[in-house]
């Protein structure tokens, strides 16, 4: 953990619960390395486990929504909100699960560039509607997505994706979270 994660100083929790350790040993398992922005959590143990919790109850829990559905919104998010490591980390989720490098590219530069299905694009613009200007959702909104098939729980996944990755677009861009370097060059 040599390189400089965030423009803090806040080193991991010493000792390390043994619980969390194993939760970063299954990382490095899996991925080959520790996402930056657990190592930035890992100061401090309550907000780790709050973060990992509600991190992968939305990306990774039961949803009628995709992984893919999931990795766009926060694309698209990220991408309104300009948080540097998101749109990274979550653009190399787009290529890896689209299996399609020019998608991830395109859903990090502009979502409406992308070529997209109507159904996408629907839940995509209903994303950046509620990560702009959240207040203006109306029922027509909420319909229009109802028109493609989702269903009110999807909605609900929708809504509750965009409002994680506000907040950690958030903290991740007010710390000055770095993106893993590895994230460059995943599924291109």
């Amino acid at each position: 953990m040599a390189d400089k994660i965030t423009a803090l100083d806040l080193p991991p929790a010493d000792p390390m619960p043994e619980r969390t350790q194993r939760y970063l040993d299954k990382c490095t398992e899996k991925l080959g390395f520790v996402p930056n922005v657990l190592r930035a959590y890992s100061f401090d143990v309550a907000k780790f486990d709050a973060f990992v919790a509600m991190y992968n109850d939305l990306m990774l829990g039961e949803s009628g929504l995709s992984k893919l559905e999931r990795e766009m919104i926060a694309v698209v998010v990220s991408s309104i909100n300009r948080c540097w490591y998101c749109q990274v980390a979550h653009g190399a989720a787009v290529r890896e699960l689209s299996g399609d490098p020019a998608l991830g590219e395109a859903m990090v530069m502009n979502y409406r560039a992308a070529p997209l299905d109507a159904r996408s694009r629907t839940m995509l613009d209903f994303a950046a509607l509620v990560t702009e200007a959240s207040a203006k959702v109306t029922e027509a909104d909420r319909q229009a997505l109802r028109g493609h098939g989702f269903s009110d729980r999807d909605i609900f996944d929708i809504v509750a994706v965009v409002g994680f990755f506000s907040m950690s677009n958030r903290v991740a861009s007010a710390i000055g979270m770095e993106p893993n370097p590895v994230y460059h060059g995943m599924a291109r």
